[in-house]
C-alpha cells in the first residue's frame, strides 16, 4: 500500500491504495506535508478528485477497493448510485437495501465509507432534510451539497 496527501479546498486528503485501487480517502484538519510525487496508480484519482473541486467532473471513474465487511460494502455500493447533485434519506437509503428496519445498521456503514467523495455518503441525509453526522464534519458534508448543487442564477441587467 502506498499512501499520498494531496490538497483540496476541505483540507489535506490522505489517499491510500495500490495497483488494485483506491482503499481509502481521508480529509484531515491537520496541515500535512502534501506529496509531490504521485505514483502512476494515484494519477488518475488525483486528476478528477481535482476536476471534481473545479466542477468539471461528476462521476469518477479510478479503480476503488474499499476495505469492509460484505453488508458495509453493499451499503457503500447503493450510495455510489446516488446521483450528483441529489440527496437521500437514511430511510431510503435502507428502502433501497430492502429493509427499513436496518436503517441504524445502513447509518453506521454510511459513517465508517473509508473513501470521501468517491462513495458519496455526503448526499445522504435525515429525513426532514437536516445534515446529519458526517465523519468529516458537517460543514464540509454542507460545503460538498452545496457545491454539487451550485444553482448558476442568471443575471438579469
Amino acid at each position: 500500500m502506498k499512501t499520498i496527501v494531496i490538497k483540496t479546498p476541505l483540507g489535506n486528503a490522505i489517499i491510500t491504495g495500490d495497483t488494485n485501487g483506491i482503499s481509502k480517502i481521508q480529509i484531515l484538519d491537520d496541515v500535512i506535508e502534501v506529496s509531490t510525487d504521485i505514483p502512476k496508480e494515484f494519477q488518475l484519482a488525483v486528476e478528477e478528485l481535482n476536476g471534481y473541486f473545479k466542477g468539471t467532473i461528476k462521476e469518477f471513474s479510478f479503480s476503488i477497493n474499499p476495505k469492509g465487511t460484505d453488508f458495509q460494502k453493499k451499503v457503500w455500493e447503493e450510495l455510489l448510485h446516488i446521483p450528483y447533485g441529489k440527496t437521500y434519506s437514511y430511510l431510503e437509503l435502507s428502502k433501497k437495501l430492502g429493509d427499513v428496519k436496518a436503517i441504524r445498521a445502513v447509518a453506521s456503514a454510511n459513517g465508517k465509507n473509508p473513501l470521501w467523495i468517491i462513495i458519496p455518503c455526503h448526499r445522504v441525509i435525515g429525513k426532514d432534510g437536516s445534515l446529519t453526522g458526517y465523519a468529516g464534519g458537517l460543514w464540509r458534508k454542507k460545503w460538498l451539497l452545496e457545491h454539487e448543487n451550485a444553482s448558476k442564477q442568471e443575471s438579469l441587467f
